[in-house]
């Protein structure tokens, strides 16, 4: 039996520490669109380098060398980068990095296990990735716990007023944790989490995601009363038919008081398909906060201003800084797919 302990994982608009990154590299899916890819990475690694630390993943020594030199030509300052080695298959740490939540005026990095969305693709090594890097110190006094269920973050939003939001087609899905597992894990969530409701989406579907259908591509909290989701024109049939009803039911939502969320439209980016013909699951709401700024992905489309300018209504206060984000979604994901925010010590 898995002894939990109580926690609170912050909302992704508290106060960061640190934003760790999984960099690209040849031996993995990136080959044939790694130089692109990474100077969207550096721009987005700049991006939130202004702000705040941030700690990469590279693969091996040679890689970190070259991390480093792409870096050092981006004018990042040195004082704010961590590259530490850790190998990994693919970059989507917001799946298989750490949750971090705060425990008694401590904070604890969750290692949940990750098995490439229930088996899709190899993750053996992203699987470790956490650990490796605790063990190398680039966690700081971060402490380490792993757990048995697979869980991804970019299917947790919580709106720090004890509210997670999560897909159950995702999170209760028999790849990833067998029917017995994942009610075991949904009897831990609102221990590890801090959580005293969870709040299930299982309508709509960005086209051309192959996570289940984590959240971060459907709807995300602004702060906690304001929802914003993806919504797409009639004119583009195919998504607007795949996020048939997801509107509907994030309006049926309520707060924890009762009353209905703010919802803010998102709109959809003309379709972008790979060279193999594959539409991409190109969406803004998989936007990152960090302080003092939401870093929000942009595709080179003439809805890259309308999503903008409604993130900033939704954010007082905070810069909204567009990242081109073209090359990454190549391969199935944005910009809080590739990052995992880390907050700051109580």
């Amino acid at each position: 039996m898995t002894t939990i302990t109580p926690g609170v994982l912050p909302p992704e608009w508290a106060p960061q520490a640190a934003v760790l990154l999984t960099w690209p590299h040849a031996h993995s899916d990136w080959a044939d669109a790694l130089g692109e890819t990474e100077t969207e990475f550096a721009g987005f690694a700049a991006a939130i380098a202004a702000r705040e630390a941030l700690i990469i993943a590279c693969h091996d020594a040679d890689h970190r060398r070259h991390v480093a030199d792409r870096l050092a030509h981006a004018g990042l300052p040195q004082t704010r980068l961590t590259l530490a080695i850790a190998p990994s298959n693919d970059v989507w740490v917001r799946d298989h990095g750490p949750l971090t939540v705060l425990r008694g005026g401590q904070r604890v990095a969750l290692d949940f296990r990750f098995d490439g969305w229930g088996g899709r693709y190899r993750a053996e090594l992203d699987n470790a990735v956490t650990r490796t890097l605790a063990d190398q110190g680039a966690l700081g006094d971060i402490a380490i716990e792993s757990l048995p269920w697979v869980l991804e973050g970019g299917n947790l939003e919580v709106d720090g007023e004890g509210t997670l939001l999560a897909t159950r087609p995702c999170l209760m899905s028999e790849t990833r944790n067998d029917p017995a597992a994942a009610q075991a894990l949904l009897a831990a969530l609102p221990m590890l989490l801090g959580v005293t409701r969870l709040l299930w989406v299982d309508r709509g579907d960005v086209l051309g995601d192959d996570t289940d259908g984590h959240i971060d591509t459907l709807a995300r909290f602004c702060d906690s009363h304001t929802l914003a989701y993806t919504c797409a024109d009639t004119a583009d049939r195919a998504q607007h038919a795949a996020l048939e009803g997801l509107e509907a039911q994030l309006a049926a939502l309520r707060r924890a008081d009762g009353r209905p969320y703010q919802l803010v439209p998102l709109p959809v980016p003309a379709p972008l398909y790979d060279a193999d013909g594959r539409r991409l699951p190109a969406n803004y709401a998989n936007f990152l906060i960090v302080n003092g700024a939401v870093l929000v992905p942009t595709y080179g489309d003439a809805n890259d201003a309308t999503a903008l300018a409604r993130l900033a209504d939704c954010f007082p206060g905070r810069a909204i800084v567009p990242v081109p984000a073209r090359a990454i979604v190549g391969q199935n994901g944005s910009l809080h797919c590739a990052s995992m925010q880390i907050p700051a010590a109580p």
